[in-house]
């Protein structure tokens, strides 16, 4: 009877969720694996779910060019610095020398009165400015098929925090895609498209 009572309870108890490293490794099976650079970019984000990194958002002086925080920190705009740097485009670079000309039209919203290499590209605001700028902008919609995987999306969070997030493959194959982010347990490949107010849609692909 115990043995029995035991099954029963070890029965009803949840199933372990996979992980998000197995999600992404289905999501992978659905992506390209041709030349583009949004091929490359899918997999430099699903790359990122093999990572350990604690959501830590502190200013830190950076190397420049291809300055970084320590690899095990970060926060949902460093996991689109580290894959775009995969493939050789180094955001702190282009977003400071945009910035350097166009300080003007970039939000204010930090007090400061000229351009800081350091914490800069790391803002969800100044990277939707900068993608703007290089004619990245797509409608935003509430339609799946309309985000193609190596997109960027930025929504807010809480009402308030901007966030950004890396479109990749649903690991089901289904038409709605997933994203690639870190919203505080480190990067996840994640079924969220839609899960918060979204604020831009981004297809920046250099060099195509």
């Amino acid at each position: 009877m115990k043995r029995l009572l035991l099954f029963l309870t070890l029965a009803l108890l949840p199933v372990p969720a996979q992980s998000t490293r197995e999600l992404a490794e289905q999501s992978r099976k659905h992506a390209p694996t041709d030349d583009s650079v949004a091929s490359k970019l899918i997999h430099a984000a699903l790359d990122r779910t093999h990572q350990v990194v604690r959501y830590d958002p502190a200013y830190v002086r950076l190397d420049y060019p291809g300055g970084d925080v320590p690899a095990d920190t970060g926060v949902c705009t460093d996991e689109v610095i580290r894959s775009y740097r995969k493939l050789g485009f180094d955001l702190q670079k282009l977003v400071h020398e945009d910035m350097k000309r166009h300080f003007s039209v970039y939000p204010r919203h930090w007090g400061l009165a000229a351009p800081d290499k350091n914490i800069d590209h790391r803002r969800v605001p100044n990277l939707q400015v900068f993608l703007k700028r290089q004619g990245a902008s797509l409608p935003v919609t509430q339609n799946g098929s309309d985000y193609l995987p190596g997109d960027l999306i930025t929504c807010t969070v809480a009402g308030k925090l901007p966030h950004i997030a890396l479109v990749v493959p649903a690991p089901d194959g289904g038409t709605t895609p997933w994203i690639v982010h870190n919203i505080g347990q480190g990067p996840q490949c994640e079924n969220r498209l839609f899960e918060f107010p979204l604020t831009g849609h981004y297809r920046w692909h250099p060099g195509r």
